[in-house]
Formats: structure tokens, C-alpha cells, sequence
């Protein structure tokens, strides 16, 4: 009778369990597809905005792309607008007096300088000093570096300066015959320039010209020219339609001559745009300031009548 009652007593207990367990069982399936499916829908929503996300930023990157360039010569660099700007202005002095002392547009150097030396980012402006890509050539005893152009491992000369760089790229051209034509041309020719350094075989790029000109074009070269000419007294060579007018015209009346006494020197200012601003010559500015030269610092005050 025992045994019965014990044999009873379990059996009740295991159907008992067995209850349990599948009610237990199927409460964690109802609540695991319920949050799953509340979970599902929070993922969609934050992949839906991440994805708009990253098409912003993507459009926001592409729609700066146009703040920077490539500059491809003996060294192929992607610059910045402002990396350009800077170089222009460090270097543009050195172009001038090279200007008066050589008879080499200013234009023209400088926007050789950007071109091959990649505006100082170029290799063989970073490891020699070389802004122009000058190879050694015959006759060269100076130091060198070697370097892949149009060759493998090239010689070009390395300078302890860019100073001393822009120095030889002016001899360079002073002493050899095949660019002699060049000096038969008006200083502010600069597309004739670009064409003839081209034609002479300075590079072997197809668009070299092209370059060079766009360069000076976009960035304003010639006013360096035209700043130099009207202090060495020389009149314009070629048609005033050849140039792309990039200073403002200033109505000549007596107030805005008048109304100031002095000018600050802002980034960009050279002694040719300031003097037409104020109506004046470069010379007279020049004088009235006791200048020499044409270097200006930003933040300097210059006198005006």
C-alpha cells in the first residue's frame, strides 16, 4: 500500500514539473520575439540614419575637393589654395629683383616655382632645395641628389637655399642659347613666355604652357610684372586685352586720395596694387616711404599723400 501511495505521489510531482516548464518556457519565447521585434525596428530606424549620415559627410567632402589641386611636374603633389597663396607671397620678392637683374618676368618664375617645385611640397624641393626640377646637366660640379623624372634615377642639383635655387634657375636660362629668343620679348608677354620655354624644351609636358599661363592667370602673376615695369620705367609690349583684369578700378576723385593718410599692408598687397588704389605711382610710394626695394610685411604702415 505504501509503494503505491510513494508510486502515485511521484508521478503527480513529475506532471506537476513538466507543467512548469512549459509554461515557463513559452513565457521566454513570447518575451524574446517581442523584444526582438521592438529591437529589429530601433536597428532599422539608426541604419536609416546613419546611412544619411554618411551621404552628408560625402557630399560635404566632395563639395571641398575644389579647394585643392594637383600640381604635376617632377614631382606630382596635391595642394591647397592657401599652400599656393603662401608660396606666391614668401618667394615673390626674389622673382622681382631676379626680374630686374635678369629680365625674367616675375610671373614666369613664380609660376615655375608652384609648378615643379609642387609649392615647396615637392620632393626635390624638400630634400634639395631644387624649386625649378634643374638636372645637373653638363658642366655642373655642385651637389646632387638622384631622382626619377623622365628617367630613373636622374641627376638634379641640390642648392642650400630656395634663394639659391631661384638664383640659378635664373642664370640657368640667362646662359643657354636655346632660351636666348625669350629675351627678345616684352616683359609682360607672359603667355609668349610660357609658349617659348615650352618650345625651347625646358619640359617635356605637352601642356606645360597651358600650366604655366593658368597658373599666372588664376593667381594674378602678371601684377608683379606690371609693378616691376612701372618702376624700371618700361611701357606695357603687348595689347592690354592679353591680360585678365583683376584689380577693382578706382574712381580718381580727390576723397579717396585724401581721406586716408596711411595703409596697412594686408596679405595679398603688393606696392603696384596699393599705388593704384590710392592713385599714386610706385615710385611715389616708394619715395614717400623711403623704400629701396619692393618687400612688403603684412601689418606694415605705409604712407600715403
Amino acid at each position: 500500500m505504501l509503494k503505491k501511495v510513494l508510486l502515485l505521489t511521484s508521478i503527480l510531482l513529475l506532471v506537476s514539473c513538466g507543467s512548469k516548464r512549459s509554461t515557463l518556457s513559452g513565457k521566454k519565447v513570447r518575451t524574446k520575439e517581442l523584444v526582438s521585434k521592438e529591437q529589429y525596428r530601433a536597428d532599422l530606424r539608426k541604419k536609416e540614419e546613419h546611412k544619411q549620415t554618411k551621404t552628408t559627410e560625402y557630399k560635404r567632402v566632395t563639395s571641398n575637393s575644389d579647394q585643392s589641386q594637383v600640381l604635376d611636374a617632377t614631382s606630382s603633389v596635391v595642394v591647397t589654395t592657401d599652400l599656393i597663396q603662401n608660396y606666391i607671397l614668401t618667394y615673390k620678392g626674389i622673382a622681382q629683383d631676379n626680374m630686374v637683374n635678369h629680365g625674367i618676368p616675375a610671373s614666369i618664375t613664380l609660376a615655375q616655382g608652384v609648378l615643379e617645385s609642387g609649392s615647396g611640397q615637392g620632393t626635390l624641393s624638400r630634400n634639395a632645395n631644387n624649386h625649378f626640377g634643374i638636372k645637373c646637366h653638363k658642366g655642373w660640379e655642385g651637389p646632387s641628389v638622384r631622382h626619377t623624372d623622365d628617367a630613373p634615377d636622374e641627376c638634379f642639383r641640390k642648392y642650400d637655399s630656395p634663394t639659391e635655387s631661384y638664383r640659378d634657375h635664373s642664370m640657368f636660362l640667362v646662359g643657354r642659347s636655346r632660351y636666348s629668343d625669350l629675351f627678345t620679348l616684352p616683359k609682360d608677354d607672359y603667355k609668349g613666355w610660357a609658349r617659348g620655354l615650352k618650345k625651347a624644351g625646358y619640359a617635356t609636358d605637352p601642356k606645360y604652357a597651358d600650366k604655366l599661363i593658368s597658373l599666372i592667370e588664376r593667381y594674378s602673376l602678371s601684377d608683379y610684372d606690371k609693378e616691376m615695369m612701372d618702376i624700371m620705367g618700361l611701357q606695357s609690349g603687348v595689347y592690354e586685352d592679353t591680360y585678365v583684369e583683376t584689380q577693382p578700378v578706382i574712381p580718381q576723385t580727390k576723397v579717396t586720395t585724401s581721406s586716408k593718410k596711411s595703409h596697412v599692408v594686408k596679405k595679398g598687397d603688393t606696392l603696384y596694387s596699393i599705388s593704384k588704389k590710392y592713385n599714386m605711382t610706385v615710385s611715389e610710394l616708394q619715395k614717400m616711404n623711403k623704400m629701396s626695394g619692393t618687400a612688403l610685411s603684412i601689418g606694415q604702415i605705409l604712407k600715403i599723400k
